[in-house]
């Protein structure tokens, strides 16, 4: 899956098989921080690595950006959390 970053709708989108995926975010500049707000993958899709492809292209882009990231989707919490290299990008009050 390519995944595409859309800035302004403030969303990282990709498509298998005719599928929109996307993981939706929110930027708070003034703190330096991405809140990741909801991946969505259709249910015919789960299982395939989706959500872990747009999971890690939006950390990529924090890392570049140098933000910080609140989890506030749950998969991109436990995302983090099977992928210990990525935990330094969590905003510092967040757990």
């Amino acid at each position: 899956m390519q995944v595409t970053h859309d800035a302004q709708a403030r969303r990282f989108s990709g498509e298998i098989d005719g599928h929109a995926c996307r993981l939706d975010y929110r930027l708070h500049e003034y703190d330096h921080e991405v809140m990741l707000t909801h991946t969505f993958v259709p249910p015919a899709l789960r299982g395939r690595g989706a959500a872990a492809e747009l999971v890690k292209a939006a950390l990529d882009w924090a890392r570049a950006e140098g933000l910080k990231v609140v989890p506030a989707c749950s998969y991109v919490r436990v995302y983090m959390r099977r992928h210990p290299d990525t935990l330094d990008l969590l905003a510092d009050e967040r757990p």
